[in-house]
Parts: structure tokens; sequence; C-alpha cells
């Protein structure tokens, strides 16, 4: 009687989900965000989910195409901080999907201009309000806006926020002409990033307070050209396992109040100009240090990372993941699971 009576109130108390389908190509201004009547662009898509009572599990799945932003957009629903549910941005054709090609991964591009001016003057694309955010299969590309010195996709400044993961991802930069300061600017606890590729952005992560429950692993980090990680203050041991770093100036980079305690394991860190550096305030200068805290466990340091380039013939399906003749595939690290 008494699991009877169990399985009524579980099923009573059943969560629903929220879904809505956004296509650049196919949707209109006008759609209701189904399947079939999708909507056009995903500033509405967000927008909506701000009206959401925050009790259930909310999903945006965002088909192959182009999704410019021109403002900030808050990943929140009604209750903001209050809200524990699952918000999920995720491609509907990901990586390891049979049909999956290049041109299928969602592209997200910020155009705008400066949107936050906490700290210094700089713009955000997602700002992540509440608890359990994942953003899956989606490439996010540099802001060329010439009134934007700083541009980070990501960012989560509450301290107090946990679960943010983010999943066979590209963030692609070209310092040049549309820069990405750094993919995730963040503080807080248990942010998971795993088989993403970031790429010629001048910071990979910048990892701020309260950092706890934090993991990078089977991801490749290449052309980071201040730092691949930046520790804005000294946060727990954090796991760093299966990555690749190749091509950056620094691999890692702490403010003077001490050098992070941390095991890195099984992953190649190869072709860098330097190891681990501290930043000093006064002299607003990175410096080298020597290693004195950072424990080592099967790093290789030797070798040649080979990433697959674009050629004429067009985007390779496997681009920017490690070419065959690569050092470094024994780390499986890249944006393909299987």
């Amino acid at each position: 009687m008494l699991m009877s009576a169990m399985i009524i109130f579980c099923a009573l108390t059943q969560v629903k989900a929220q879904t809505l389908y956004v296509d650049a190509v196919k949707g209109k201004d006008d759609g209701n965000g189904s399947i079939t009547s999708p909507l056009k662009n995903l500033e509405k898509a967000i927008a909506i989910t701000n009206t959401y009572s925050g009790h259930q599990v909310v999903h945006i799945k965002l088909a192959p195409g182009l999704y410019t932003i021109t403002h900030l957009l808050n990943i929140k629903t009604a209750l903001a901080k209050k809200d524990i549910m699952p918000y999920t941005i995720e491609a509907t054709i990901m990586p390891d999907d049979a049909s999956w090609q290049p041109a299928s991964m969602p592209i997200i591009q910020s155009v705008g201009g400066n949107n936050m001016n906490d700290e210094f003057n700089h713009c955000v694309a997602l700002l992540i309000l509440k608890d359990n955010v994942s953003i899956k299969g989606i490439k996010f590309i540099g802001n060329p806006n010439p009134a934007v010195n700083d541009y980070y996709p990501i960012r989560r400044i509450d301290e107090s926020l946990s679960g943010l993961t983010v999943s066979q991802c590209y963030f692609i930069g070209e310092k040049n002409s549309a820069p990405i300061q750094s993919a995730f600017w963040t503080n807080g606890l248990n942010i998971k990033v795993e088989h993403c590729i970031f790429y010629n952005c001048k910071n990979a992560l910048v990892l701020g307070h309260s950092i706890n429950g934090f993991s990078l692993t089977y991801t490749i980090i290449s052309g980071s050209y201040e730092s691949a990680i930046w520790f804005g203050a000294k946060g727990a041991p954090f796991t760093f396992n299966h990555n690749v770093v190749t091509n950056c100036n620094f691999l890692m980079v702490h403010r003077e109040n001490g050098q992070p305690n941390y095991t890195i394991s099984d992953s190649y860190i190869t072709g860098n100009d330097h190891y681990l550096g501290y930043y000093n305030e006064a002299q607003d200068h990175l410096f080298a240090t020597p290693t004195t805290n950072i424990k080592e466990v099967n790093i290789g340091k030797t070798g040649k990372i080979v990433l697959v380039p674009v050629k004429t013939e067009g985007m390779p399906h496997n681009y920017l993941n490690l070419d065959t003749t690569s050092d470094g595939r024994s780390t499986m690290a890249g944006i393909f699971k299987k």
C-alpha cells in the first residue's frame, strides 16, 4: 500500500519540460517555438524562457544556422537564482550523431557593443543567472564590433551559483578582426568543461572567485595568446585530465596571492611559450614563474601537435581536432565523444 502511494505521488509530481525550437533558416518571428513552428532567433527564445515559472526543465534546441545577437541575453526564469531546474541550450544535431557535419553546428555570434561595466566595459553574450545550465554542441565565434575590446561569450558573476556544463562546443576567435577575450569568465561552483575546442582565444578560461568543483577534460586549447587558464583568485583543486594545450603564451596564470596547488594528468602540454606565470597588478604585466605547486601525472611535454586544417576543398569533418599524424591522440581530446 505504501509503495502504491509513493508511485502515485511520483506520477502526480512528475516534472514536465518546456522545449523551444529555434531555426535561423526556417523559423519565423511569429513562430510558437514548436518543432513544426520554430522561432527564428535565439534572443526571442531566451526572452520567452525568462517568463517561465522556474519549476520545469527548460530546453532550447538550435537548428543549424547563424544566430547573431545584439544585446546581453540573461539565462534565467522567473525564479532567477532560486531556480534549480536544468536549463539547456543545445544543437538539434550533436557532433556524435551520424548525420552531423560541420555545417550542422549552430553558430552564435555577438555583434553588439559593450553591455556590462562591472570592473571595466566589456561585452557578454550569455549571462548565467541560475543554477544547472548546460550548453552543448554550439560554435561561438568572436565579436567584430570595433567598439568592443573585451568579449566574453559566457559569463557567470554570482559566486553562489552552481552547475554549469559546456560540452562539445567550439570557441574560435580572430584577434585582428573578431576577438574573444575569454570564452568563459565565471565564478562559483561545479563548472564542467568537456570535449571542447578553444582556438585563438586570448584566454580560453578566466576562473574568478569561489571556484570549487571545476573540471576540464578531453579538451583542446590552442593559440591562447595570453593564457589558456587565468585564475582571478586562488580556488580549490580542480580536475584536469585528457587535455591538449599547445601554441599558447602561458598554460596557467595566477595572481600574486599564491600559486595554485593542482594536479594535472594524462595530457599533452607542449609547444607553449611559458608554463606557469603570475600577474603583477602594479606593473600590469605577466611574469613567468617556476612551477612549484603543480603535480604532473603522465604529462607529455614533447612531440608535435597537429590540428586538422581547413583547406581549399572545404571544411573537414574533424577540423581543428587532432590530425592522425599528431602526438597527443591518446588523450582522446576533441569535439567528439565517440
